[in-house]
């Protein structure tokens, strides 16, 4: 029969599984699994510091939002809630920093080490100071020492956390 269709394959078609072998996606690695949150952080930080973030431009929007909710704040009660939430802003985007930082230096593994949370708590602190001179180069900002203090404040918070999260985990008894 093969010599009356000579133009016909002689191999078998592929199984799906062979298929799927050759096709296979590329796997991500596992570090860049565990760091791309806290790497795209960083980029969110990196940008709050720009000009976008000065106090002038988010004083525009947050006082037209504030004056509409509330049309009979006075100017004094704007600024110190202007200055709150600014300041409320450092302690959290830093605070998330850290347990990302954190999940991306223990990686795959499971638990608490403690070198694992003062190298995320480090890296947070040295990152803070970064952005205190980045923005001492943007012309509508200032840097602070007090700024980068109260970033590793929000650090150290997640720290905390961290520890007491896995100090006080509940962990299923065996049953027997």
């Amino acid at each position: 029969m093969a010599e009356l269709q000579p133009w016909r394959n002689p191999r078998p078609a592929p199984h799906l599984p062979e298929i799927q072998a050759r096709w296979r996606a590329p796997r991500v690695p596992a570090w860049l699994r565990a760091w791309w949150p806290a790497l795209f952080w960083a980029g969110v930080i990196f940008s709050m510091s720009t000009d976008t973030f000065s106090a002038e431009h988010t004083g525009r929007l947050l006082g037209l939002i504030l004056r509409w909710l509330v049309p009979s704040l006075t100017e004094d009660q704007f600024s110190t809630i202007h200055y709150l939430i600014r300041k409320s802003a450092h302690f959290t985007e830093y605070f998330i920093f850290c347990l990302l930082l954190y999940r991306g230096v223990r990686g795959g593994r499971k638990g608490w080490r403690w070198t694992w949370s003062i190298a995320a708590l480090s890296c947070a602190a040295g990152y803070s100071v970064l952005d205190e001179i980045h923005q001492a180069f943007v012309a509508s900002r200032t840097a602070s020492a007090y700024d980068s203090l109260l970033d590793s404040i929000g650090a150290f918070a997640a720290f905390g956390v961290l520890w007491m999260w896995f100090r006080f985990q509940i962990r299923p008894t065996p049953v027997s």
